[in-house]
């Protein structure tokens, strides 16, 4: 016991269990699923979560400042739509361009949301449940009730969501998910290494302290808003070429979705706990629980909402009771090797301020 203390923290714990949740449920659907253990059934999977592990990334980096933005899935459908209407017209934008405009356009929603919070001090609940709605609305009016259609989109684009990295036989490595998991690599070093990460969790850990330390928390913040908004963008373009028809109500529920894969991977709603690679993890496992249960038992769309809200509560309910007493259990393991003259307990980038 001692020495995993000394080699884990409780959050890596819980993404070592999140882990074996996934290969037991995993397990269990194969022997109920004839045929489970398939390319299309990977294929099948890992595109839905190439999208809802972007938004929850982002979601992780507002969720480590205590805030919350709810209008994830609106700028998702958003970006896709225009995206996808500007392509329609001129199919000759370039793929890079597409893709910057798509990131530029999430930004630009999500420093409003940035602004409002950091800068304004409105609530963040507040603020991204008015600008879902604002988002979604304005979406709906310059529409013209119109939809984007795949056979109106560029060649490169309805072929990417096929697009192969690394094939291992039948099994198929997509580009949109190779995509998702360089996402959640970038971010997750940026989180553990950089100065600008680790003041997300000395904020979120410690609001005050952070302040008479004299970090800028309200650029910060703002900061960790516009990515959110950037990579909900970047969903968004990688939505538009998943679907390619794409409607107003495009992206609609990805903020419950986005929300459930950071705090089911470990984001503490408290703020100052949580990583991208938790909230990967957490997005594995909502989709293929999601995925598995429309094949074994073809539940509605409404059961699999009350499913993800069941999966947030249970979440929160053990970070509150047991997930906490694990770190009161480590402090004072920490505590004791510090006093018996042992190194502590080494702390890793996934809840901890430097």
């Amino acid at each position: 016991m001692t020495w995993i203390m000394r080699r884990f923290r409780p959050e890596q714990v819980r993404e070592l269990v999140l882990i074996g949740l996934i290969l037991v449920l995993i397990a269990f659907f194969s022997t109920q699923i004839q045929g489970y253990f398939s390319a299309r059934t990977f294929n099948r999977i890992s595109a839905s979560v190439a999208v809802i592990a972007v938004v929850a990334v982002g979601q992780t980096l507002v969720i480590l400042t205590r805030n919350i933005d709810l209008s994830v899935g609106s700028i998702v459908g958003f970006t896709a739509y225009i995206v996808g209407t500007l392509l329609s017209q001129d199919n000759s934008i370039h793929p890079l361009a597409t893709v910057l405009l798509a990131i530029i356009l999430g930004m630009l929603l999500g420093s409003l949301n940035g602004v409002l919070v950091a800068y304004a001090r409105i609530p963040s609940i507040i603020v991204t449940l008015g600008t879902l709605a604002i988002y979604r609305t304005i979406l709906v009016e310059i529409s013209g009730a119109n939809s984007v259609l795949t056979n109106e989109l560029p060649q490169w684009l309805v072929d990417l969501p096929r697009l192969n990295v690394i094939s291992f036989g039948d099994l198929d490595i997509r580009f949109l998910f190779t995509l998702a998991v360089a996402v959640v690599i970038i971010f997750q070093l940026v989180a553990s290494y950089l100065p600008w990460g680790r003041r997300l969790y000395a904020i979120g850990s410690n609001p005050d302290a952070a302040r008479v330390a004299g970090f800028p928390a309200q650029r910060i913040i703002f900061m960790a808003f516009v990515i959110c908004g950037g990579l909900a963008g970047l969903a968004g373009f990688m939505f538009l070429a998943r679907f390619g028809n794409i409607t107003v109500v495009a992206g609609q529920g990805l903020e419950l979705q986005s929300v459930a894969a950071a705090v089911v991977g470990g984001a503490s709603t408290n703020g100052g706990i949580g990583s991208p690679v938790g909230s990967f993890f957490g997005a594995v496992l909502i989709d293929l629980i999601d995925n598995s249960l429309i094949r074994w038992l073809a539940i509605s769309e409404f059961w699999r909402d009350a499913l993800l809200g069941l999966l947030i509560l249970l979440a929160v309910a053990i970070d509150t009771v047991i997930m906490n007493r694990l770190r009161l259990i480590w402090a004072r393991a920490d505590m004791d090797s510090t006093t018996h003259g042992e190194p502590p307990a080494q702390k890793g980038g996934t809840g901890y301020a430097a």
